[in-house]
């Protein structure tokens, strides 16, 4: 009888240190976290990533601890990144173009080149500052709360750009 349970049991003990390996920054800074939801952005007939949020007990509060992966299908600039998300910042109102060129000039120097299979992920610490990781490696940080707030508010506020992404994210039926 050991021997039949032993291999499902040892199957179980790594399927677990995958899972955690995998969120293994998510974990660190958002307390419970657990998947609220996932969706892919696609532009066009390119899939350009899969994304997916984490909040504590599967609830998303805008003011608390939060995670968004971005795991990429393709390649792409940093600088690019940086452009298109301060591009989608001014697309849902933000007009302080002082502070955009501020935060484009910080994300640049902070977001790397991405291929396919690089897996970026965002996090809103408990502090309102945004924490960036590639893949598990921190590298690097934005402490501005209006920078956390518009930043993901790319994703997840009423007014993105992608409301069908919003809604897989949200778990919106």
């Amino acid at each position: 009888m050991y021997k039949f349970y032993m291999p499902l049991v040892i199957f179980c003990v790594l399927s677990a240190n995958s899972a955690f390996a995998e969120t293994k920054p998510v974990l660190q800074h958002v307390p419970n976290a657990q998947k609220v939801g996932a969706g892919r952005l696609s532009v066009l007939m390119w899939d350009v990533y899969d994304a997916t949020l984490y909040a504590p007990q599967k609830r998303y509060d805008a003011v608390q601890p939060y995670a968004l992966k971005l795991a990429y299908l393709l390649e792409l600039k940093g600088a690019d990144i940086a452009e298109r998300s301060v591009e989608e910042m001014r697309k849902q109102g933000f007009k302080d173009e002082a502070k955009l060129n501020e935060w484009q000039k910080a994300m640049k120097k902070l977001f790397p080149d991405v291929k396919k299979g690089s897996v970026l992920t965002g996090i809103r610490d408990a502090k309102g500052d945004a924490l960036f990781y590639l893949d598990e490696a921190f590298i690097g940080s934005i402490k501005d709360k209006a920078f956390t707030e518009r930043f993901f508010a790319i994703w997840l506020a009423k007014n993105t750009s992608e409301p069908a992404l919003r809604k897989q994210l949200l778990a919106l039926d």
